[in-house]
């Protein structure tokens, strides 16, 4: 982390100047601009007085400021029961709208019955074929079908083919 690029961007956020900052502080212009130049760390207590003049915690100034937006496979995480693989592709999706997932089937396994719920459901059969069960309906969907409901009725999914199968399923909120 660069923190006198970001000692520098706050401070121009504030429209300060080095001086006036280091007046605030009981600072020297000289070591606002090594700081800034990062020739100089400060002690933790310069920098919380430094931030306090800027108007930000230590806690949101050492957050970090990129959202991810992409994930690679080191970043799900899988559980498996009874022949029903469940990978999380989005990690710490409980907090978004969305939970997207990957469900892989042996032949004859099902995701287990999910009770009614507030939300929505949407899903993708990528390879296989699967058939889901809403409430007392049933509907055989096979690769490159999906489907969408609202999740007010029990549903579920259950590979009723020969090979696995693999279904992309997204829910709106998160459920699984």
């Amino acid at each position: 982390m660069e923190i006198g690029v970001k000692i520098r961007e706050l401070r121009l956020k504030n429209q300060l100047t080095q001086e006036e900052l280091a007046d605030r502080c009981d600072l020297t212009k000289g070591y606002i601009s090594q700081l800034e130049n990062d020739a100089n760390s400060p002690s933790i207590t310069t920098l919380k007085d430094i931030l306090d003049c800027l108007g930000c915690s230590l806690t949101d100034f050492f957050a970090d400021e990129r959202e991810a937006v992409v994930f690679t496979e080191d970043d799900t995480f899988e559980k498996e029961s009874d022949g029903c693989l469940v990978r999380w592709l989005v990690p710490s999706s409980l907090k978004n709208a969305m939970e997207p997932i990957l469900v892989t089937l042996s032949p004859g396994k099902s995701n287990g019955t999910d009770l009614p719920h507030d939300g929505e459901e949407f899903g993708f059969v990528l390879s296989g074929s699967i058939e889901l069960t809403l409430g007392k309906s049933s509907y055989t969907c096979k690769e490159g079908d999906s489907f969408y409901f609202r999740s007010d009725k029990s549903h579920s999914i259950v590979n009723r083919g020969d090979k696995k199968a693999k279904v992309l399923w997204i829910s709106c909120p998160p459920n699984f």
